[in-house]
């Protein structure tokens, strides 16, 4: 197993690796919506947290050498199920078919407070 870490999405924030690799997997680990140049949540409303959440996934993988056309699986977390559709609607722009396999759940709460957290599991 070998962690991927990249400047150019935020750093974990407690002890785990922004992905693993093990493999021809790479597991990416939840991204919050915050923004690496800032630290801070981006700003604007879910959809472009979602793009946020994802941007971030995408430049993990992109150091793990790998895409979001690889990716396999996803599974988003929504503070608000009521999110679903707008970030359905940015979801859609960046994966294509054949679409890789999605659960999205709403939870109670989400770290720092976030409405929308990602993960996912990409091919090499």
């Amino acid at each position: 197993m070998k962690s991927i870490s990249t400047d150019k999405a935020p750093a974990a924030i407690g002890p785990y690796s922004q992905a693993v690799r093990t493999g021809n997997l790479v597991f990416v680990s939840g991204q919050l919506p915050i923004d690496p140049a800032t630290g801070a949540f981006a700003e604007g409303g879910i959809k472009e947290l979602t793009r946020q959440s994802i941007l971030n996934a995408k430049a993990i993988l992109e150091q793990a050498g790998t895409d979001l056309a690889h990716v396999v699986k996803t599974t988003v977390f929504l503070a608000d199920m009521g999110d679903f559709a707008a970030m359905n609607e940015v979801y859609s722009q960046f994966f294509t078919e054949p679409f890789p396999a999605r659960s999205a759940v709403a939870v109670k709460t989400l770290p720092k407070g976030a409405l929308v957290e990602m993960e996912c599991i990409a091919e090499i």
